[in-house]
């Protein structure tokens, strides 16, 4: 059998061997239409990060910070809490399930709420511990303190954020963080259904519902605008 040792020995000629298998390259033009011939380069955006605030890392706020980690929820979270060594011990306990967890960056601090800043929801779940046999109602005055000095420094580092707040008593502290913060009242909220409650007596009653309210009612035993408690 033959050696074939250069193209010609297929019958090609090296030109046109050339010109087949190689093409050359012609100028590009920008894909904006532009004439000059060039390559304009393209300009890709930095991906947007997500940005999680957690005020009082107690019961409530530990369960709210561990799903927003599990479910990969944001890029950042930033834990806040005036008793530093229960904020550490919570810290310790997250780092601890850090291998286990989406690389979320975690930030905390006892009293700097720069760590808070451009934040794109912040969750209040700080405030004076419940005494057995009082009321929601009677905590107004000591979380009421608490909030005066959360809320301004919150909406300070945050000003386009979301504010959910979670504190007893809820509905009144939504009226007062809506009212310390500056906010619309479309971005203070709390999680009850107290508005889901009023809603469907309006629809009942054939009342228009006053969708962007901050509050009206108040939830587990107090008494509501339209008399009665709201349903947990």
């Amino acid at each position: 059998m033959k050696k074939i040792s250069s193209l010609s020995d297929l019958g090609l000629h090296s030109d046109v061997s050339h010109s087949f298998f190689f093409k050359p390259i012609n100028s590009t033009t920008a894909s904006s239409g532009s004439s000059s011939g060039t390559l304009l380069p393209s300009s890709v955006a930095a991906p947007r990060t997500t940005k999680i605030t957690v005020v009082g890392v107690g019961n409530v706020g530990m369960a709210i910070a561990q799903t927003i980690l599990t479910q990969d929820l944001c890029d950042a979270l930033s834990l806040l809490d005036a008793n530093p060594d229960k904020l550490r011990g919570e810290m310790l306990d997250l780092q601890h399930a850090a291998a286990f967890l989406p690389r979320t960056k975690i930030l905390s601090s006892s009293s700097d709420y720069s760590i808070t800043a451009h934040s794109d929801l912040c969750i209040v779940t700080a405030g004076a511990r419940q005494l057995v046999g009082e009321s929601r109602l009677n905590l107004v005055q000591r979380n009421v303190e608490m909030f005066k000095n959360i809320v301004p420094q919150l909406a300070r580092w945050s000003p386009d954020a979301l504010l959910l707040v979670v504190s007893n008593p809820v509905d009144v502290l939504t009226y007062v963080a809506w009212k310390l913060s500056g906010f619309p009242a479309a971005r203070v909220g709390n999680p009850t259904h107290s508005n889901n409650r009023l809603r469907h007596q309006s629809r009942l009653l054939q009342v228009p519902f006053p969708a962007r309210r901050p509050s009206r009612g108040q939830r587990s035993g107090c008494p509501g605008i339209y008399g009665g408690g709201a349903r947990r």
